[in-house]
């Protein structure tokens, strides 16, 4: 019987509150990465500054080997219509991948196209991507150890170790993780971890051209990112969930959920 099978049909035995002591050093991060109490990565979204032109969705999926045709993405980005009457329309065709034209919102039918001009509020777009909680819950439900959390904040996925088993995906209350479709296997944002980790930038704050994304290390007090989140007022999403986002937003509207 091949690994993962075996543990296929052993998981169920294995509950995310009684994790076994060999599930828990499967991977061993400790050994894996090197202690980094100076560094704590953090992700700043301005919504002022994001236009919806999509450029983020595309570039993640090119670099993180996300089939474009496919109805899965790592990030992706939600339009807000807020109408005079109080009423809030949301959506976000192909997770906004070729940005948000009028062409999209007819096959998407969302009634956006009804909306006329002097009924609107307000109107903005939201980038969501995985939030790398302080206490993430996906860690928390895996059973075999697949999920784990580096030194730095972010959490991860080993492959080789997951089986699919979909808990990661049904706990995160952020709706970001789903199973990819060529590996079969969980996925989800890790801020370009392969990228960062070496000194570069995420592909998605690459890719934006009017500086909407920025990642930043939180513990440096001189970091454009943890000045931001120090001195100006931002939000997170679902606060009440305890899960400590560090994804941080300017100009977060209370209508985002």
């Amino acid at each position: 019987m091949k690994r993962r099978d075996f543990i296929k049909q052993t998981a169920v035995f294995v509950t995310g509150a009684a994790l076994s002591s060999s599930a828990l050093v499967m991977l061993d991060p400790k050994e894996l990465l090197a202690q980094r109490p100076e560094l704590r990565w953090g992700f700043l979204v301005d919504t002022h500054k994001c236009v919806g032109c999509g450029f983020c969705v595309k570039a993640c999926k090119i670099e993180n080997d996300i089939p474009i045709e496919a109805n899965v993405t790592r990030t992706w980005v939600e339009r807000y219509v807020l109408k005079k009457n109080g009423e809030v329309l949301a959506d976000s065709p192909k997770a906004a991948l070729n940005g948000f034209t009028s062409e999209l919102i007819d096959q998407n039918a969302s009634g956006l196209k009804e909306v006329d001009a002097d009924e609107i509020a307000q109107a903005f777009f939201v980038p969501k991507l995985c939030n790398q909680c302080e206490t993430p819950a996906c860690v928390q439900v895996c059973p075999v150890g697949a999920t784990y959390q580096t030194a730095d904040g972010i959490v991860l996925i080993d492959r080789k170790w997951c089986i699919g088993c979909g808990y990661c995906v049904m706990g995160c209350p952020y709706g970001v993780r789903f199973f990819h479709p060529v590996e079969h296997v969980a996925d989800k944002c890790n801020f370009c971890y392969h990228r960062i980790s070496q000194g570069g930038n995420t592909a998605c704050a690459q890719a934006c051209p009017f500086g909407a994304r920025k990642i930043g290390n939180l513990r440096d007090p001189n970091d454009p990112v943890a000045k931001t989140v120090l001195r100006d007022r931002v939000g997170v999403l679902r606060d009440e969930y305890g899960t400590k986002p560090q994804v941080f937003y300017l100009g977060l509207s209370k209508e985002v959920h």
